[in-house]
């Protein structure tokens, strides 16, 4: 039998993010009981395990690279912003998302489809949208009370929010943005970027059905429209009063607007006076035009089964919630079996290869169970796809993927042909460990585990010297 042997994991040529520190492993209750340790809420819904909160997804993926967003391909970065407009206005530096006016309307119409197909009339249905989508100024700027702290601190906040200001003044021309032409754009723009995903908007995964929710809205609001549980977007639709005033002033409260602030370039036709002819010509002319976004999609985390345990029981960062009752670890397990008849299973290979400082991901795409990467899928390709069984002390068991030679040797070519490795991985139970010890998650500490990396043996790479025989 050919000797294993190591091969280092392949970097990839382009990193374009740092690594940040992995989440602290709670070894005792002080850990838990820092400042900087907190503690993250995660939903079941639809069977799925969905993170929504901005600040907890950028904390799950960036630290451990859990989960994945479910509009993005890996990273949670997803943008409604088009990507050849950011680029043509990014010396603005605005800070919001820059749509086309075709893309826009696009939402428009989706949104006036949404509402007739909750019962409005189509005049109601375009009064609305026409109040609602209006040209805005641009809330540049707000102040919260983090920024009243850090302006005692810092004396020169003052001056700066001045000159923001005075800049957004500049940009701005009846509720219009016109391209500027400004040299000097090397200043911080922490404090005039408004940060959208930060916000805690209103979410279509939320409950809006309580009586008092409902009573709250019918007094704040004229007409207000909610989606259900099954919609990924969300339609607030306000009085222009309550509208204009409430966005032509600073905000001062820590939660952040519920509506979701978008560019939009449309193109208008204007005269063009610079030469003096009898024939006036008509010139193009770009602007930015901020209005409200009706149709709002929202990016979400979804973790997989075995990343939500291991944050709930491993580390401890985390707390999953079903119809707002927080799920106990053993009523996770049992909820997870349930969902997912093999999770005990691939849930101690995860334990045990998170344990060992791998990444493990879902390997579906390449017909494995897991894809461990080192470090995480940004800076390294996968090192290994791995096959999870359960076995006793004699390697015998009932296997989930029972394989033939035929079947084995294709795996591992589609393997070798996506420069990874193929591993099996046997978990050893104890022969004496009862189908009760199974049901509690303490049975990890007596399962073994058992690597065997599979190669394909070539005769002449393989072949010994017949001399030395």
């Amino acid at each position: 039998m050919a000797e294993a042997v190591f091969h280092a994991p392949k970097r990839k040529r382009r990193v374009y993010e740092s690594y940040e520190s992995p989440f602290p492993i709670p070894f005792c209750q002080e850990v838990t009981l820092q400042k900087d340790f907190k503690i993250y809420r995660a939903e079941i819904i639809n069977n799925n395990v969905i993170v929504r909160n901005a600040e907890a997804i950028k904390q799950l993926y960036g630290k451990g690279y859990f989960g994945k967003g479910i509009l993005s391909r890996s990273r949670p970065d997803f943008t409604v912003s088009d990507p050849a407009l950011v680029a043509k206005w990014k010396d603005a530096k605005l800070g919001m998302p820059i749509l086309t006016s075709k893309r826009y309307q696009r939402g428009i119409t989706w949104a006036a489809s949404l509402m007739q197909r909750q019962g409005q009339e189509e005049s109601s249905v375009h009064k609305i949208l026409e109040d609602y989508t209006k040209p805005l100024e641009f809330p540049f700027l707000k102040r919260n009370k983090e920024d009243q702290q850090n302006n005692e601190l810092n004396p020169n906040l003052d001056s700066e929010i001045e000159n923001i200001e005075h800049k957004a003044k500049l940009l701005v021309t009846n509720g219009d943005f016109v391209k500027p032409d400004i040299e000097d754009e090397n200043k911080s723009s922490s404090s005039e970027s408004m940060d959208l995903k930060e916000c805690s908007v209103r979410d279509p995964l939320d409950k809006h059905d309580s009586d008092e929710q409902k009573a709250r809205d019918g007094d704040a609001f004229g007409q207000t429209h909610y989606l259900t549980h099954g919609d990924f977007v969300t339609l607030d639709c306000q009085p222009e009063d309550h509208v204009q005033q409430k966005h032509l002033m600073f905000d001062t409260d820590e939660e952040c607007d519920d509506h979701e602030y978008v560019l939009v370039q449309e193109t208008t036709n204007c005269l063009d006076n610079e030469e003096e002819t009898a024939d006036e010509k008509v010139v193009k002319r770009e602007k930015l035009v901020c209005r409200r976004n009706p149709y709002r999609i929202f990016e979400y985390l979804q973790l997989s089964l075995e990343e939500a345990f291991f944050l709930v029981y491993a580390l401890g960062c985390l707390n999953v919630y079903y119809e707002e009752e927080p799920l106990t670890i053993l009523k996770l397990w049992d909820a997870f079996h349930l969902v997912q008849p093999t999770f005990r299973t691939t849930y101690m290979a995860y334990h045990y290869f998170r344990s060992k400082g791998w990444v493990p991901k879902v390997g579906l795409k390449y017909g494995t169970d897991f894809l461990l990467y080192r470090k995480g899928p940004p800076f390294y390709h996968a090192s290994y796809s791995v096959i999870i069984e359960l076995v006793n002390d004699s390697f015998e068991g009932s296997l989930r993927r029972p394989f033939s030679w035929k079947s084995l040797a294709g795996l591992n070519r589609i393997t070798a042909n996506v420069s990874k490795e193929l591993m099996l991985c046997y978990l050893i139970r104890p022969s004496n460990m009862t189908d009760k010890e199974m049901e509690s998650p303490e049975c990890l500490k007596r399962i073994k585990v058992q690597e065997v990396i599979l190669s394909r043996w070539v005769s002449s790479r393989e072949r010994s010297d017949q001399d030395e025989i």
